[in-house]
């Protein structure tokens, strides 16, 4: 019986390692760059544009360019859904994470771009709406949460706000009694199967791409495609 691969594992018909070995010839010249990187390999999940870069120098690239929205999720039960729409946040290049309730969540789902987003906690979703309607900028971000609840406006055909935060609640009963007090409004995804709801990290996923289709410069070379 053939092994089953871990979900982590390079792709079966993929090249057998992920990423480039030790640098070959003279060394590139920059702060940037990380000389146990340019020595042993680069092995990281991160674009040809960062290979052999220290975290730092990513991090303050990044910094540069970020978007407009930010993502926060409810943690009262440990969702394990947290690590993935962290990574997506990674990947969408949302200027900030929030992790409302628990401090402690699971990463396993992140795959390590928590260490190239900022992520914030706040203990109630009421700390997180004071940040954002007051935040060190001086520059109020509009807080949105996903629930079909009544009077929610359509993700497919509103204006999703340049300033905005999407905040998901938990996984199965969505956002909790906090959360609706102290949202700015609330937005739901069409769906038409069987199923009541969708998965909270496909949701923010969806959400975060449809403030992309809006708002993000697609014209430059800062897009990347995989």
């Amino acid at each position: 019986m053939e092994e089953q691969r871990a979900p982590y594992d390079p792709m079966p018909h993929g090249p057998a390692e992920v990423g480039v070995g030790p640098w070959e010839g003279p060394w590139p010249e920059g702060e940037q760059y990380d000389a146990g990187l340019l020595a042993e390999g680069d092995r990281r999940n991160v674009v040809d544009r960062y290979r052999y870069w220290t975290v730092e120098a990513i991090v303050a690239d990044l910094d540069t360019r970020r978007h407009d929205f930010h993502v926060a999720i409810e943690n009262w039960q440990h969702d394990f859904n947290i690590g993935t729409i962290v990574r997506s946040a990674n990947a969408f290049l949302a200027a900030e994470v929030h992790i409302v309730g628990n401090r402690r969540w699971n990463r396993r789902g992140a795959m390590v771009t928590d260490r190239y987003q900022h992520v914030r906690h706040h203990p109630t979703a009421a700390d997180l709406a004071a940040y954002l309607h007051e935040p060190p900028d001086g520059q109020s971000v509009q807080l949105l949460g996903i629930d079909n609840l009544p009077g929610s406006q359509h993700l497919e055909t509103m204006t999703v706000p340049r300033r905005v935060c999407f905040l998901f609640g938990q996984e199965g009963p969505g956002l909790s009694a906090g959360a609706r007090e102290v949202v700015d409004g609330t937005f739901s995804i069409a769906q038409f199967g069987s199923t009541r709801s969708i998965n909270a990290s496909a949701a923010a996923a969806i959400a975060m791409h449809t403030w992309v289709r809006e708002h993000a410069d697609l014209s430059g070379d800062t897009a990347w495609r995989g």
